[in-house]
């Protein structure tokens, strides 16, 4: 049956709103795209600008309510020390770089400009009466704060959470938030991983600007701000630490301890105070039985319930011991266990350091496991919380990488340093030794991080000795890798060989853990996903799969020779193709896996049980 459609006056005056509707709606809708003609990946499809990246951002200290201020901003790009902009150029996606394709906009920024942020949000009169945090995952680098049109506070540092009470600076109505950015990249100290101004070869483009979820929060003004875990399977308990604000004396917090819904045990203490919770017959976490014991942690005030947060622990140990010839091996919950992992550097063809969604986050990790690893190395590079949940909840053990930057010394990666250590400006150490411990205090309670990294290779290497007794003093509950591939120094817990493509050890520690922290780069560029269409490299380079499974195995095979001579573990470069590198398990668009995964995990597995087969 044809619909007959009428033609009255209300009619029509419902006719034009309607058009009108869609022709308003329309450059809305059109004020995003991805930029450039990129490879991309199969989540770059599916985002839209009102849900990307729309999770709560920080599972492991998690409150019911929060709004996320993600999606489409005002920005500009404006000569340093501009004063506001009275006109933006455009409108970007955030969280991802202005460099990115995700962003909308794909334009460098550099050392002398300033890129400039505008948005407005507004505040639930649910939240009355409380204080409204404004929480930025991550900036690169300097960031400078106003909301409506008051500073309210700067943040040097381009891989740590920061946060800031809001509440006397709010209006009734929308608020105004504007950001600055003043990213320096390889102009600069400051630590930048592999970002340079002219990305060639390992070095990619540059990250500049908010990379992470910016959100709000409501809290009491008595409330959580951190918290520290740290388990003891040896004595069977939990220590929990939180860092709290706004207290007083007389304020009581409270711990509760859940296996699934059941209790396991609970404990108070006042304010300030470290509380010690007993675990009897505690299930341990491992990669292959990554338990969780849930966490509720409350501040008491009057005998009332100020503040809520839901955590989790893993209870597990890293530790090391001579085994029964003399060799120094890595130990996870006292028993010698070889950890075997890729080189992850967290990259994206269409997010650069921003994966598109919450799923290709955990997609790489994902894929670890099915290619039989357990343990992943991210390389000078740090992620947002929710990648490292993933990892305690899928079970990965992760070597965390600080960030490299400044300049190198002479690099003598085969015998130890007898030269002279770089030696950094004032300015540049305070900015490596303070981010270095932010990092440390944010990642402090992730039970999948068993091994802190301040160095690779000679990249900005300084004050070794010092920088790693430091590391070691600050958590002594991790080992510490000193120098990945670096210049080596009788120092730290590992010893950490660089060679490539295939394993060798040329150097021996027999009071330290030896392990083979880069090896492979085995490439394999295939056409329609790659990053450039010519100049692709790796260490070597073969045509198809077949091959490039081949000589994978026959790298896995002479490592596993080298378990028995002394490796407690090893890195393969890497999990996917990086910009102009084409030597990972995966294109750089994660659409083919370049290797037979089957024969892949086999290998592996038989590398990572040659330790308990000696």
């Amino acid at each position: 049956m044809n619909q007959i459609i009428s033609n009255t006056p209300k009619t029509k005056v419902l006719r034009i709103l309607f058009l009108l509707l869609i022709a308003i709606s329309q450059p809305i809708m059109g004020q995003w795209s991805p930029s450039g003609d990129k490879i991309k990946t199969k989540w770059a499809e599916k985002i839209t600008p009102d849900t990307v990246l729309s999770e709560y951002p920080r599972p492991i200290m998690e409150r019911d309510e929060w709004k996320n201020l993600n999606g489409l901003w005002d920005y500009a790009i404006q000569k340093k020390g501009s004063t506001a902009p009275t006109n933006y150029q455009g409108k970007i996606l955030v969280p991802f770089a202005v460099e990115s394709s995700l962003s909308g906009v794909m334009k460098e920024v550099g050392t002398d400009k300033e890129l400039w942020y505008n948005t407005t949000f507004e505040v639930s009169s649910s939240w009355k009466n409380q204080a409204i945090l404004l929480h930025f995952g991550a900036v690169d680098w300097e960031t400078v704060v106003w909301v409506n049109g008051i500073k309210v506070g700067s943040h040097l540092g381009g891989y740590t959470p920061f946060s800031f009470d809001i509440t006397p600076f709010l209006v009734d109505g929308p608020q105004q938030l504007t950001v600055k950015v003043w990213d320096p990249t390889s102009d600069g100290p400051q630590p930048r991983g592999k970002q340079v101004n002219k990305p060639e070869g390992i070095w990619y483009t540059s990250v500049t600007g908010i990379w992470q979820t910016v959100w709000i929060e409501p809290v009491s003004k008595k409330h959580i701000e951190h918290i520290k875990t740290v388990p003891d399977i040896d004595n069977g308990i939990i220590k929990v630490l939180p860092i709290v604000k706004g207290v007083e004396y007389g304020d009581i917090i409270e711990v509760v301890v859940f296996e699934g819904d059941n209790e396991v045990t609970t404990a108070k203490a006042a304010v300030g105070e470290e509380l010690v919770l007993s675990v009897p017959n505690a299930k341990l976490w491992s990669p292959e039985s990554p338990f969780l014991y849930d966490l509720k942690i409350k501040i008491l005030s009057n005998n009332d319930v100020v503040d809520e947060v839901e955590s989790y622990v893993g209870m597990r140990k890293i530790s090391m011991k001579k085994d029964a010839f003399g060799i120094v091996r890595m130990q996870l919950n006292n028993e010698d266990y070889f950890q075997f992992g890729p080189l992850d550097q967290g990259w994206w063809p269409d997010g650069l350091y921003t994966a598109p969604s919450d799923d290709a986050l955990k997609y790489d990790i994902e894929k670890t496991k099915e290619l039989g690893f357990n343990m992943i190395r991210k390389h000078v590079k740090v992620e947002p919380a929710r990648w490292y949940t993933h990892c305690d909840r899928l079970g990965i053990l992760v070597w965390q990488d600080m960030p490299s930057g400044d300049k190198s010394p002479q690099w003598q990666n085969h015998n130890y340093f007898d030269g002279s250590e770089l030696k950094r400006s004032a300015v540049s150490e305070k900015i490596y030794r303070t981010e270095w411990k932010d990092i440390m205090d944010y990642l402090y309670s992730y039970p999948s991080i068993v091994v802190w990294v301040p160095f690779n290779e000679a990249w900005g290497q300084f004050k070794t000795e010092e920088i790693t007794e430091w590391t070691k003093a600050y958590d002594s509950n991790r080992l510490v890798n000193s120098a990945s591939g670096g210049n080596f120094y009788r120092t730290g817990d590992i010893v950490d060989l660089h060679n490539y493509p295939g394993p060798d050890m040329y150097l021996y520690d027999a009071q330290r853990v030896n392990v083979l922290g880069e090896y492979g780069g085995i490439g394999l560029p295939l056409k329609n996903h790659l990053w450039k269409p010519d100049n692709n490299w790796g260490y070597v380079k073969f045509k198809n799969s077949k091959e490039t499974t081949a000589e994978y195995v026959k790298y896995a095979k002479e490592l596993k020779k080298l378990v028995k001579a002394g490796f407690s573990a090893a890195v393969y470069t890497q999990t996917t193709d990086v910009e102009g590198e084409v030597n990972g398990f995966m294109t750089y668009d994660r659409k083919v896996d370049k290797m037979n995964i089957k024969e892949v995990k086999t290998v592996n597995m038989e590398v990572i049980n040659a330790l308990n087969h000696q």
